[in-house]
Order: C-alpha cells, then structure tokens, then sequence
C-alpha cells in the first residue's frame, strides 16, 4: 500500500510540472471577410479562465467548452478547451493577448498570437454558416465598372449594387471600404436606398444602389480598385409557421464582397503631344477675354483665362499669359463652377488676372494656346486665342517716370505722421455699484421664484411616474405614432414600410386594449375589441391588414399596393379610436 501511495505522489508530480497552457488559431493570416477560429487549450482541469479582449476582433461565437480524457496502457490524459470563432473589424496586424487560468494556485497564461489581417478575398461559403431558409435565396455585392481600358484622366464609374430575392435585409456595416489607389476620386450621393426590379445572371432578382464613385485614373499600366465588403443582418421566410399560422423567419448575418477590380489604364500619346500640354482630357473650349482694352492713367484691367466643358476640369492648369514689361500683372484668382456625375466633370475654371498699366502707350498681349486630348476621336486638339491689345491713353512715359521719382519720394514723407490719432475717448473711472444693480437685485430674490417651480414640477413628475399603467398606454400610443410615421416616409421601400406598419398597429392595440405582445393572438383580439364595442368588419379588417403585412414583406408589391395598405391602416385605427371605449 505504501508503494502505491509513493508512485501515485511520484505521477502527480510528474503531472504537475508538466502544465500546459496555449492558444492556437485556424490562420495566421485572413481576409477582412473571412472568420477566424482561435481554441485556449490546456492539459490540466484549470480554474477561473480569463478570456483576453479580442481588440480588433468582432466575437461570432463561444466560448464553447470542450472536455475529453482517457486512459491508454495505464496513463491518463485530459484536454480541456474554450473555443472562439472571431470576426476582424480592421485591416493591419492584430494581437491576439494572454489568456490565463489558476491551476493549484499558480497562474498559467498563453502567449500572445500575431494576426495578420488583409484585404477582403473571394471565398466560397459554408452553407451551414447561414440562417435555413427555402434554397433560393439570392445575396450578392456587384461592382459595375463602366470601362476597364480607358485612358489615363477618363472618366470611369463603380457602381455597387447589392442583388437579392427571397431575402430580407434589415441592415448592413461597412467591414472593408474600397480604395481608389491612383485615382481620382469623388462619391456621387445616393439620396435614398430603393428597391429595383432587375436580373442577376438570368434570374429575376430585386436590387439597391449602394454606391456610386465617379474615378479619374492618375497613372498608367494595371490598376486595382480593393474590393467593398458588407455584414449584412439577414431575414428570411422558413418552411414553418407557429401556432397562429404566421410564417416562421429566421435572422442571422452574412457577409458579402464586391470583389476586387482590375483597371488598365493606356498612356497618352506622347509622339503627337503638343508643347505645353498640362493634361487636360476630355471635350473643352477655350476663351481669354479682357474686361477692357482702353485705359486711363491708374486704371487696370482684369484678363479672365478660361476653360469651359466636360473633362477633367479640376486635374490640369490653365496656361499663363506672357504680357509686356510696362503692364504689371499680379496673381491670378483661382475659381471653379464644376459639377460631378456619373457621366463624370463638367463646368467652367477660370484664372482671373489684374493688369496694370504702368506707362502711357499700346501693347500688345500674346496669343495663348491651350491643348486637350479629345477621348472622342483619340487626338489631340489645340486652342489659339487672339492678340490682344491694351491702349493706354494717358498717364507718364518711361522717360518721365524716371525724372519724378525724387519728387514721389519728398511727397511721401509728408504721410509719415498719418496714423497719429487726433482725437481721445475717455471712459469713467469709479462704476456703479454692483449691489444697487438690477442684476444684484434679481440674483438675490431669483431662489425665491425657482424653488417652488422646482418642487411643483418634481411631485408632477413623482405623481406621472408612479402611474405604471399610464406610462405605458402613453409609451404605447407614443411608439403607434412613431412607428406609422416611419411607414409613411417608407411608401417607397416595401421591407421596411411593412416592419414600421405592422409595429404601429401592434403598438395601438397596446395603448388600447392594455395588453402585451404574447397575448396578441387572434381570437383574442377579436374577443378583446367587440367587447370594447368596436364594429365587427372594422375588427375584421384590422386582423386582415395584420396577417397581411407578414406575407407582403417576402411578395412582390407595387406601388400602389403599399399606399393602399397604408391610407387603409389609417382608417381602420381612426374608425377604431372612435368606436373603443
């Protein structure tokens, strides 16, 4: 027995100096998109684990918890483990931090695991990783590209369209935004996400236009636009229904990516490039014009360089104008009047420049050549404007500009003392008192006035606070309103209309009949409102419009439908406010 006892301490020991504790993950490196798996596994029944903060990481699932031990030619094993499958919320490298278990007093950790995060990748889905539904449901992310070969500064458009069918969608988040690397880039608004009837790959199929950006490639060769990635919170119709009849939905979230683009771009002509191009493509006409071309001594005048058209109007310069030495030109006012869409930049940009003539005379301004490359017929155009002449008609020559420097110099010693002040203003040294003010006056007998508002307003308060009842018959007709003025502002967009409508007449019947949702069944319904004195066909068509906003989320409805369900919803709750009692 004694024997015994010694190798059974000599085992224990053994075990005990042979603790292990770590974490090991499915991938060190993993799409944006894609999920990670990270298992804490340990040798030894440890106590009180602490599970790190997962920074950077968006937790899907777990921990689940794992148990297996076993006995192989006299010795025993054991394994335990907590499991965790993690989603990324940014790109870069990610630490995943110790974890930490107690084991016979002693503290054991892991050590931190690196995480490389990457771009969004293409990846063929788990079935299982998704709500059950019928089998035909559709989700898919699609970049439209308009042209995948243009020019180096031609315009281009992305278009994201996310296609479904026999889906709900009840909301996304951005996981990866797309980058526009050598690009010119400005997103064109999509004001309101509305639903379309189109196809995807043959199959009839609804869609919305997520996106839309309006690209100018700044750089020639092959071109990557990175791929758009969403999370998107999904509903769909199951093959069950409850015990009222109603169809069965199931929620879940999946994650969908547009992909990543490839552009490539072709180069400008260089053998035909005209001197000066500054890059300016597209379809332009060219004008300088002066806001005069005779002056008086003193006078100036503006030169106004302009470029009108489609093209890339923000991404070339305008040449400058080279003027005689006896007209002093300065700086010019930059100024653009350009729109963007998806047919890409049009407008005006202009460089206004003051001129001013120093001595009496005629000069002559040079023509300008302006030169764009012209996406239509694949050449180069160039613009000359006219010779322009200024006619000074008095003012000093060159000549006697020099001898009456000396006589400006002796007049401008006689502004030197100008900013002197001539006159003083004067304030009042000793102020009123503060304590015979209106203002001490009204501090002083203010507590007098506000306490009893105070406490008026507090026993109101206490009073409306006690009433549980009327806070929530008011909670009730508060949310009704809310929730019909939400299926209003939705007449457009047949999910999120009938969601809105069916929590507004749900609501309403709380405010009314001062029930909860679990008692909301048909027949009761029915029992609670004719015993209220509602009329029975009204009653009828509040439960009809009911059961049919379930149904009408997942089947095609028109326009008309939708206002029809919502005037009809209207009319049913007002007949209803009037008959109740």
């Amino acid at each position: 027995m004694k024997r015994y006892l010694i190798l059974f301490l000599i085992t224990f020991q053994g075990l005990m100096a042979q603790v292990q504790f770590e974490a090991r993950v499915s991938k060190n490196s993993l799409g944006i998109n894609e999920r990670l798996r990270i298992d804490f596994i340990m040798n030894v029944d440890g106590d009180n684990f602490e599970q790190p903060s997962f920074d950077g990481f968006k937790m899907v699932a777990g921990p689940s918890q794992q148990i297996s031990q076993s006995w192989i030619n006299g010795r025993s094993s054991f394994q335990k483990i907590y499991s965790y499958i993690l989603q990324p919320e940014r790109k870069g490298a990610l630490t995943i931090k110790q974890a930490a278990i107690e084991f016979n007093g002693q503290v054991y950790k892991t050590n931190p695991i690196k995480v490389t995060v990457t771009n969004a990748v293409a990846q063929e889905r788990d079935p299982n990783d998704r709500p059950q539904g019928s089998g035909n449901e559709l989700l898919e992310l699609v970049a439209e590209i308009s042209k995948t070969n243009p020019y180096l500064n031609e315009p281009i458009t992305v278009v994201y369209k996310l296609y479904f069918n026999n889906i709900g969608v009840n909301g996304f988040k951005e996981l990866a935004k797309p980058k526009y690397n050598d690009f010119w880039n400005q997103n064109i608004d999509v004001k309101q996400l509305s639903v379309q009837q189109g196809s995807y790959q043959g199959q009839q199929a609804y869609y919305v236009i997520l996106k839309k950006t309006i690209l100018y490639p700044q750089k020639s060769g092959r071109l990557t636009i990175d791929p758009l990635s969403l999370d998107i919170e999904i509903e769909m119709a199951s093959n069950r229904r409850d015990m009222f009849g109603q169809m069965i939905t199931t929620q879940g979230n999946k994650i969908v990516t547009a992909g990543a683009k490839a552009i490539n771009v072709r180069p400008l002509p260089e053998s035909t490039q005209p001197e000066g191009f500054t890059g300016a493509v597209g379809k332009l006409n060219f004008t300088v014009t002066p806001s005069k071309t005779t002056l008086k001594n003193g006078e100036g005048l503006d030169l106004i360089v302009s470029a009108q058209g489609t093209g890339n109007m923000k991404l070339f310069t305008l040449p400058k104008p080279v003027v005689p030495n006896a007209l002093e030109m300065y700086d010019p006012v930059h100024d653009e009047s350009v729109t963007t869409s998806l047919t890409g930049m049009s407008g005006r940009i202009t460089d206004k420049y003051t001129i001013v003539p120093q001595y009496r005379g005629k000069y002559a301004i040079k023509p300008m050549q302006f030169s764009y490359f012209d996406l239509s017929s694949g050449t180069y155009k160039t613009i000359t404007s006219k010779e322009i002449m200024i006619d000074v008609l008095d003012g000093p020559t060159p000549a006697e500009a020099n001898t009456g420097a000396a006589s400006k110099n002796i007049v401008a010693k006689a502004d030197q003392f100008k900013n002197i002040k001539s006159k003083t203003a004067l304030i009042p040294v000793e102020k009123k008192d503060f304590y015979d003010s209106s203002l001490y006056l009204g501090l002083l007998f203010a507590p007098f006035i506000i306490i009893p508002i105070i406490i008026l307003a507090r026993k109101k308060k206490e009073a409306m606070d006690s009433d549980v009842t009327g806070n929530r018959i008011r909670m009730n007709n508060k949310l009704a309103k809310k929730y019909l003025s939400q299926a209003k502002k939705h007449l457009n967009n047949k999910e999120p209309f009938y969601i809105a409508l069916e929590k507004a007449m749900h609501n309403f019947l709380k405010a009314k009949l001062h029930i909860e949702t679990s008692e909301m069944s048909k027949d009761n319904i029915s029992e609670l409102l004719l015993s209220r004195n509602a009329n029975a066909e009204t009653v009828q068509n509040f439960i009809a419009l009911t059961e049919n906003c379930e149904f009408a989320r997942y089947a095609p409805a028109s326009s008309a439908s939708i206002q029809q369900d919502y005037d009809k919803a209207v009319m049913i709750i007002s007949e209803l406010e009037k008959q109740i009692v």
